[in-house]
């Protein structure tokens, strides 16, 4: 069983969701606004995907931040701001340990089949 991050009231994470249960694929949902997310597995998701792909700038989270902290960005600073406020973290995230994925594109479709169906 891997886990998907997201957020439960996030469309394309309950989209993911649904398409997940029809392909009768197990799954761990991980809210990242109810558990959180430690700046250990931001780091690990960021450094199987790239910190720019993980990183959602266009989310409203993003847009309300104070532009020093958005000035100067490294993956350090990138990877601390995603695990203080998630929901700047693209999702949703496939996770198996071995395989990341980032995002639910219907081209994604089955390389996330592929990885994660047992």
């Amino acid at each position: 069983m891997f886990t998907l991050y997201g957020l439960k009231n996030c469309d394309t994470c309950r989209k993911a969701v649904k398409w997940l249960e029809a392909e009768g694929i197990a799954h761990r949902f991980h809210d990242l606004k109810a558990e959180g997310i430690s700046g250990a597995e931001v780091k690990r998701l960021a450094a199987a995907v790239g910190w720019e792909a993980l990183l959602n700038k266009s989310s409203t989270t993003w847009r309300g931040l104070a532009d020093s902290e958005k000035a100067g960005l490294t993956e350090a600073k990138a990877v601390k701001l995603m695990a203080t406020h998630p929901a700047l973290i693209k999702r949703p995230v496939f996770d198996n340990g071995k395989a990341v994925i980032s995002g639910f594109r219907e081209a994604q479709l089955p390389a996330i089949r592929k990885a994660f169906a047992k």
